[in-house]
C-alpha cells in the first residue's frame, strides 16, 4: 500500500518520538525483580500471559537451533524498554507489536528499546528470533544432552538459557512449543499434543500447557523415543517418553505411575494437571527434576543395580509429589523453596512408610539430629543462604529436603493430623494454578489450627537452631562438626 501524505506525517512522527526515546534512554543494565537469592531474575514492568517457542533441530546436540519465541504479556507500568532474561545465543531481531525494535545484551539480559512508551494496562507482544545454543556447560543447566538428542532442565535459573522471557516463578504463563527436527526423532513436551505436520524429511511437533507453567518447569524432549500411554485415575492421560531400546526394561518401573497418582491423590485431591508421565533420559544430570506433567529422571536410576525397589519408588513419588507442590502451586520468591522440597520429601517419607514399611519417625528423628548442622551449613528452611554464583544448584542442600520435611513433621505434631491433612488440601485447592509465599501457607495453617503459629514458624522456618520437637521433648540435634555441617543422609541420586 502506497504511502499517503497522512501516513507519511504519521510514520515521520513516530520514527522521530523513537529517535527521542533512544536518545534520552539509559544504557542498557541487568535489571531483577530483588529476589534474595537471585536478585537478577525475572523482571519488573511486565506480566507474561503465554510463550509460543519454535525450536529447528538440525539432528546435532551441540549445534545451536534456530528458535523464534514469542511472547505475549501486559505491562503492569510505563516502559520504555523491556528486560528479559537470556544467555547462551544469538538475537537475530527483535519487534515489539509487529514494529523491529533496537536491542542490546548485557550480562544475560536482552534490554530491549520499544518503539514508543508503553503505558500501563496494556498488551504487548514481544518477537525475539535468535539462536538456541545447547553446547554449554551442563552444570549451568537449561539444554541437557542425551545419548540421542536433548531435553531441558531449567531449575533453578537456566531457562533463560534456552529460550529469552521472564525466568522467575512468580510470572507464571501457558506455553505451545513448536518444534521442528528430523523424521526419524520423536518429540514430547509439557502439556499435550496440538499437531504434528510432516514437511519431506521434517516433522514440526506442536504441544501446549492447559496450565500456567514457570518457566524453570519447561519441557522439551527430542529423541530415538518411544511414547507409551496408559490411563491413570479419573481417565488421566499418562504418558511416558523413554529411549526405544529400554521400553520393556522401563515397563516394571512405568506401570507403577496410575497406583502413585491415586495414592497422592487420596493425600492432598486431584491431579492438578492435563497429563502426567516420566521422561527416562540417557544422560547424566545428578539429579531427577519435576518438570510440568513430564519429570525428568535419569535412566541410570532405573537400569543400574543397587538402588532398593523402595527407593526408586520414593522418588517418584518425590516427583510425582511436585506437580503439586511446587508447579501447580509455585513460589513466590526462591526463598520460598522449602514449600516445594519440603512436601515432595514428605510425601515420598510417607510412600515409603506405607508400602516399604520405612518408619517416618524414624527418618524425621535422624533429620533432627542433623538439623542444626544443615541449618548451620545453608541457613534455616525459609532463609537459605546464598547459592554460590558459579553453581547456582547449590541452593538445593540437605536443609531443603529432610530438613524442610522434619518443619512439617513438627506442623503435624503441633496441630494434629486432622488440622495437617485440612491444611495440605486447602493449600494445594487455594493456590492451584498461581506462585504463593510463605506467609501465606503459615497465615492458613493459623487459620485451621485455630491459633496463631507464629512463634512456632519463626523458629522452625528461621532460626539457626532447631527448636524442640513437639510430643519429643527426648530428641536432640547435634551440634555441627567441622567440615561435615552440610551432609545429610545420600543413598543415591538427588531429586529436586
Amino acid at each position: 500500500m502506497p504511502l499517503t501524505s497522512r501516513r507519511l506525517r504519521a510514520a515521520l512522527l513516530a520514527t522521530a518520538s523513537a529517535t527521542l526515546v533512544a536518545a534520552t534512554l539509559p544504557a542498557p543494565v541487568p535489571l531483577g525483580i530483588g529476589d534474595r537469592l537471585f536478585p537478577l531474575l525475572g523482571n519488573p514492568g511486565y506480566d507474561v500471559l503465554s510463550y509460543d517457542i519454535s525450536l529447528a533441530y538440525g539432528g546435532s546436540n551441540t549445534q545451536p537451533l534456530d528458535a523464534v519465541t514469542r511472547i505475549d504479556a501486559r505491562t503492569t507500568a510505563p516502559l520504555e524498554r523491556i528486560n528479559l532474561d537470556f544467555a547462551r545465543g544469538t538475537v537475530r531481531s527483535v519487534d515489539v507489536n509487529g514494529v523491529r525494535s533496537d536491542f542490546a545484551t548485557e550480562d544475560e539480559d536482552l534490554v530491549v528499546r520499544t518503539p514508543a512508551r508503553l503505558p500501563a494496562g496494556v498488551p504487548v507482544r514481544i518477537t525475539v528470533r535468535h539462536t538456541s545454543d545447547p553446547s554449554g556447560d551442563q552444570a549451568a543447566g537449561g539444554w541437557v544432552r542425551t545419548a540421542d538428542g536433548l531435553a531441558m532442565a531449567n531449575q533453578a535459573d537456566a531457562a533463560h538459557r534456552v529460550f529469552p522471557g521472564n525466568d522467575h516463578p512468580s510470572d507464571k504463563a501457558h506455553f505451545t512449543f513448536r518444534v521442528t527436527a528430523p523424521e526419524n526423532l520423536t518429540v514430547v513436551a509439557g502439556g499435550l499434543p496440538a499437531g504434528k505436520h510432516r514437511q519431506g524429511a521434517r516433522t514440526t511437533w506442536t504441544y501446549r500447557t492447559e496450565h500456567p507453567m514457570a518457566t524453570e518447569l519447561a519441557q522439551v524432549s527430542i529423541g530415538r523415543s518411544a511414547v507409551l500411554h496408559r490411563t491413570g485415575p479419573r481417565g488421566l492421560p499418562i504418558r511416558d517418553v523413554v529411549p526405544v531400546a529400554d521400553r520393556k526394561k522401563l515397563e516394571p518401573w512405568l506401570r507403577k505411575t496410575p497406583a502413585q497418582v491415586a495414592w497422592m491423590e487420596e493425600q492432598v485431591g486431584p491431579y492438578p494437571f492435563e497429563t502426567y508421565g516420566l521422561l527416562v533420559a540417557d544422560t547424566t544430570t545428578g539429579f531427577e527434576l519435576e518438570t510440568q506433567t513430564l519429570s525428568l529422571f535419569e535412566r541410570s536410576l532405573f537400569t543400574e543395580p543397587g538402588y532398593p525397589e523402595w527407593y526408586i519408588d520414593s522418588i517418584m513419588v518425590h516427583e510425582l509429589a511436585h506437580q503439586w507442590f511446587g508447579n501447580s502451586v509455585s513460589p513466590a520468591v526462591w526463598s520460598d523453596l522449602w514449600l516445594n522440597e519440603g512436601h515432595a520429601t514428605w510425601y515420598e517419607a510417607r510412600y515409603a512408610e506405607e508400602h516399604a514399611h520405612k518408619p517416618v519417625e524414624r527418618r524425621m528423628r535422624e533429620a533432627y539430629t542433623r538439623s542444626d548442622a544443615w541449618r548451620a551449613a545453608g541457613g534455616p528452611p525459609a532463609h537459605p543462604d546464598v547459592p554460590s554464583p558459579d553453581h547456582k544448584i547449590s541452593l538445593f542442600r540437605p536443609v531443603m529436603y529432610d530438613g524442610s520435611a522434619l518443619v512439617l513433621y513438627a506442623l503435624r505434631q503441633e496441630i494434629g493430623a486432622a488440622a495437617f491433612d485440612r491444611l495440605e488440601r486447602t493449600w494445594v485447592r487455594r493456590h492451584r494454578d498461581r506462585s504463593a509465599t510463605t506467609a501465606d501457607f503459615t497465615g492458613l495453617a493459623s487459620h485451621i489450627a485455630g491459633r496463631d503459629l507464629t512463634a512456632f514458624f519463626d523458629g522452625w522456618l528461621y532460626g539457626r537452631k532447631t527448636p524442640p520437637m513437639p510430643g519429643h521433648p527426648d530428641w536432640r540435634s547435634a551440634a555441627p562438626r567441622s567440615g561435615t555441617a552440610g551432609k545429610g543422609p545420600t543413598s543415591g541420586p538427588a531429586h529436586e
